[in-house]
């Protein structure tokens, strides 16, 4: 099985790996975003985001909820796959082709970062970086200025890492006037790979826990989404698992 429903969304479910291989081989220009219990809930009172991640080619599990949703609705274990994962599918796949990524977010210190450790860990990987204003919400002139930079650079693969649900609309934005091999908002790798914030080290991974540990550093800006979020996205997957019990029974 490589997709599977949860509370309304197709979930990829496979390997990652995978799914770059055939996205870089494809004639198409394929939208991966990741969906998580965040931004399930954000998108219920936001039509523009739903819109963005119903468009997507695919979106991934990037969060334990996602998971544990999988299990709870259907009774089918899948593996959590986080931004980061993706990105190291993908920069390692561009390695070996010596592609073109172009990243599309987050601050000049940040790019330049990305830029210097990446030159080491995949040298035969071009790197194209743009820092966006900081705008609550991007007009056209901003658009088109993006898509101009990116169409200069003429990536294989575009990241966008604004959070969501912002990179998200303006990946949807973008698609109109760019078409790389992959378009995919990864949020929160940006600052990790630049080492600007520290990602959990793995046996919190292991343990799902990652959210506890990100929520510590930076409580301010995450509270929302462990105790608003977290509950709502519980309770939708509660009454989803009953329901589909209740679906079960009646089908036998």
């Amino acid at each position: 099985m490589e997709v599977i429903n949860i509370l309304d969304f197709d979930v990829y479910c496979s390997d990652p790996k995978q799914l770059v291989d055939r996205a870089l081989l494809s004639d198409n220009s394929l939208v991966i975003n990741t969906i998580n219990p965040h931004s399930y809930v954000e998108q219920k009172s936001d039509s523009e985001f739903r819109q963005a991640l119903k468009l997507s080619d695919y979106l991934i599990p990037d969060g334990s909820g996602i998971v544990l949703g999988s299990k709870c609705i259907h009774g089918v274990k899948i593996k959590k796959i986080a931004g980061f994962d993706l990105f190291e599918a993908v920069m390692q796949a561009l390695d070996k082709k010596s592609g073109k990524v172009f990243f599309l977010g987050s601050t000049d210190i940040v790019l330049d970062k990305i830029k210097q450790r990446g030159k080491i860990d995949y040298p035969d990987v071009k790197i194209g970086t743009l820092s966006p204003p900081f705008k609550a919400k991007f007009e056209e002139s901003d658009i088109e200025k993006f898509a101009k930079s990116i169409n200069a650079f003429n990536p294989d693969v575009v990241f966008v890492g604004l959070t969501a649900p912002k990179q998200e609309k303006l990946i949807a934005l973008l698609t109109k006037y760019c078409s790389p091999k992959i378009f995919s908002g990864i949020g929160a790798v940006f600052d990790f790979y630049a080492g600007t914030v520290k990602r959990p080290s793995s046996i919190w991974l292991k343990l799902h826990l990652e959210w506890l540990v990100r929520f510590l550093g930076e409580p301010k800006r995450l509270w929302k989404r462990n105790f608003v979020s977290a509950p709502i996205f519980l309770k939708d997957i509660f009454f989803a698992a009953i329901s589909a019990r209740i679906k079960n029974k009646k089908a036998k």
